[in-house]
């Protein structure tokens, strides 16, 4: 992901956001409808998490220092998961808690102003579409042949991923939202309205569980995609260089650590061993640029050793 189409994805979403949260609290306020008041929740928690990627995004730009010399990439992840979290718990469990209290205490939605929750999530639904289709586009500049289920899995990136499924989150949760509204306000029973919070709160905690699962990945360190490993083997081996064992690990988003050791013949002198690193290091970089820290590690070709040579390791 470029960093660029992350960031238009996040402030896009935050707006759209901060916006409907203040509609949506405005129209409980009027209503006393359930349903509008996990919605508002929901609005204040997924702009809350919006402001954490953005943070997140700056602090993983800080260079590198004594303490933490491979950089603070993966702040991004952690800031991620703290979405997560975020999500959970303000979102998903204060509806679910909120949906509790009115099935034990259900009322209608009455008075003159029964018409603002339908006016209010309508215009959210449309403004919702708005910032799910600019996720959508951004999300589309990297996520090439896979399916949204791989891109969502398999990204490196936790931004537009974490974007996609606040913003696919919203959507549907402002669908259960104005299904609970509309039977309420057509049988005049609150218990539909307890019903849409209710479906709310258990979609959030479904997509808090999907991401805290996706970002916990990357946080434990994951290598680099299969097209990439395969693109730093063929840049190694394409001078004839054996792979004896290949490692990747991203220290974040757009860096990637390589390890290798690598074979070289038992004649070759330490320049001459010091010129194949070299080589090696710039191919690997050409073919996979965030692979920004190589380690090659040359080892002898086991067939050049004389047969009554002693060596010590196990070659790993």
């Amino acid at each position: 992901m470029a960093a660029t189409g992350g960031t238009k994805a996040i402030v896009a979403a935050l707006a759209a956001n901060l916006t409907i949260a203040v509609l949506k609290f405005v129209a409980f306020i009027l209503t006393l409808s359930s349903s509008m008041l996990a919605e508002a929740i929901h609005s204040v928690a997924d702009s809350g998490n919006q402001i954490l990627l953005l943070v997140g995004g700056k602090r993983a730009k800080r260079a590198a220092s004594e303490e933490h010399p491979f950089g603070y990439g993966r702040e991004r992840y952690i800031y991620a998961f703290i979405v997560s979290i975020v999500l959970f718990s303000v979102g998903g469990l204060f509806a679910l808690y909120e949906a509790w209290d009115k099935f034990q205490h259900p009322h209608a939605i009455e008075g003159d102003f029964w018409w603002v929750p339908l006016a209010v999530l309508i215009g959210a639904i449309i403004a919702e579409s708005f910032s799910f289709r600019t996720a959508i586009i951004e999300s589309n500049h990297v996520r090439g042949k896979q399916s949204w289920v791989n891109f969502v899995r398999n990204a490196k990136q936790p931004e537009l991923p974490v974007i996609l499924l606040e913003d696919l989150g919203a959507l549907v949760g402002l669908v259960f939202a104005l299904f609970g509204v509309s039977l309420t306000l057509l049988t005049h029973n609150g218990v539909w309205d307890a019903l849409g919070t209710a479906m709310i709160g258990l979609l959030l905690v479904a997509i808090a569980v999907v991401l805290a699962l996706e970002t916990k990945s990357l946080l434990l360190g994951e290598s680099a995609t299969r097209d990439d490993v395969a693109r730093i083997r063929g840049a190694i081996e394409s001078d004839g260089t054996g792979i004896i064992h290949l490692k990747t690990l991203h220290l974040g988003p757009e860096e990637l650590l390589v390890a290798a050791k690598i074979t070289v013949g038992a004649a070759v002198s330490g320049l001459e061993i010091a010129r194949l690193i070299d080589a090696a290091e710039d191919r690997i970089r050409t073919a996979v640029p965030m692979a920004r820290v190589i380690y090659l590690e040359p080892d002898v070709h086991r067939s050049d050793l004389p047969s009554q040579a002693v060596v010590g390791g196990t070659g790993s």
